[in-house]
């Protein structure tokens, strides 16, 4: 289990939450006190979540803003308001650019940054606005480097970057801290669909702590932004990686 930092009476709303760092962020950030809004396209990877503690599942594609909104009012209109919104989701493809599809580049760029924008509206709109609120995106190092076969994604991480920049000065005067997480090689069940895990074990040899990271990993930096512990913290982002992206 994850270091935890206390949460109680802190509502959430995390997107990408059925499987990999989003549900165990959702699950973690629970058993810490909060009470969270896990949002998936899957309705079957939300299976069991309402078991692990005050989650209410939504069977949302986050890149339809109807539907995105329809479901963070919901939340709202049950837990009083939003306290913090983790923009989590997000398709993964990594291919050479010459093959990249429309279609694929639509999807990634809906799904990212789209989705990213609707969940910084609905923080912005059922926030309490005497309380302050933390909006968390997760970029990665491939947003900062140079990978080949991966520029949609490293795209998408690049722009929520500069988004998280942007919003941490655009809203820290109402008081909403904005910050991201960059997590490094977690061999989620996303990224291990497309990764062989024999890749994982050729990285860990090169990342400075020698070992890959896990999902708990990220759900300790996320817990810890989402506290008050971090409430004088805004516009940084925080790399769970081992010390890869400093090593260059």
């Amino acid at each position: 289990m994850p270091t935890s930092f206390d949460l109680t009476d802190k509502t959430i709303l995390i997107t990408g939450a059925g499987r990999g760092i989003g549900r165990a962020l959702a699950i973690g950030a629970s058993r810490a006190g909060a009470r969270i809004a896990a949002l998936d396209i899957d309705a079957d990877l939300l299976d069991g979540l309402a078991d692990e503690g005050a989650i209410t599942p939504y069977a949302v594609d986050v890149a339809d803003r109807a539907a995105f909104e329809a479901a963070a009012a919901d939340f709202a209109r049950q837990a009083g308001r939003i306290d913090a919104v983790v923009n989590n989701a997000m398709l993964i493809r990594y291919e050479p650019i010459d093959r990249l599809s429309e279609e694929t580049l639509e999807r990634m760029l809906a799904i990212g940054i789209k989705g990213a924008v609707w969940g910084a509206q609905a923080l912005i709109r059922h926030r309490d606005s005497d309380r302050g609120g933390s909006l968390i995106n997760l970029t990665s190092p491939v947003g900062e480097r140079g990978f080949a076969g991966t520029a949609a994604y490293a795209m998408v991480k690049a722009a929520l970057a500069a988004l998280t920049r942007t919003l941490a000065v655009e809203l820290g005067p109402q008081g909403i801290r904005v910050n991201a997480v960059a997590p490094g090689s977690i061999p989620t069940p996303g990224a291990v669909a497309i990764t062989p895990r024999e890749e994982y074990e050729r990285r860990a040899a090169a990342i400075p702590l020698r070992r890959i990271g896990g999902e708990d990993d990220c759900t300790s930096a996320m817990l810890y932004l989402l506290s008050d512990a971090a409430g004088f913290i805004t516009g940084e982002t925080l790399h769970v990686d081992g010390g890869i992206a400093i090593k260059g």
